[in-house]
């Protein structure tokens, strides 16, 4: 999913997280982008960590998206949240600490990943939603009519 924030979404984000540098940096490369998720996450990605050695035809938005999704949408802790941010989405603690989870989440299970990147991914989930992050980013079971293998 080619994720854009506009430029309301990234004013808001901006202001909520005013006093969060990780995420003033992500809203920089945000909106040096156009507000294009993928395209600030890879620039961020690169400015951190250097160029990754992709396999031809992944990007590392792809994979890290996939790696994400499963450790995410069945974590109940991040899920809830969500949830209250949602229900508050002005609150710069509950965002705050959205993102101090997605670190931790990312971490305990071998990704490192910079504060200002999970600022990226936060909110490219609060755009699209946790259930459709899910769902569109869980990998094809392969041929309508057979059984993914048990192995």
């Amino acid at each position: 999913m080619d994720a854009q924030l506009s430029v309301t979404e990234m004013n808001a984000a901006r202001e909520i997280l005013q006093d969060y540098d990780p995420g003033q940096e992500a809203l920089n490369h945000l909106e040096k982008h156009n507000g294009k998720v993928e395209t600030a996450f890879e620039d961020l990605w690169i400015e951190k960590n250097g160029k990754p050695l992709m396999q031809q035809g992944k990007s590392l938005w792809q994979v890290t998206v996939k790696v994400l999704r499963e450790e995410l949408c069945g974590d109940e802790g991040f899920r809830g949240q969500l949830k209250d941010y949602t229900k508050n989405p002005g609150s710069s603690p509950l965002l705050t600490g959205l993102i101090i989870s997605l670190v931790g989440v990312a971490t305990a299970h071998g990704l490192a990943i910079d504060p200002a990147i999970a600022t990226v991914i936060v909110l490219y989930i609060l755009k699209i939603g946790l259930n459709i992050f899910c769902e569109y980013t869980e990998p094809p079971i392969g041929n309508i009519g057979t059984l993914p293998s048990a192995n």
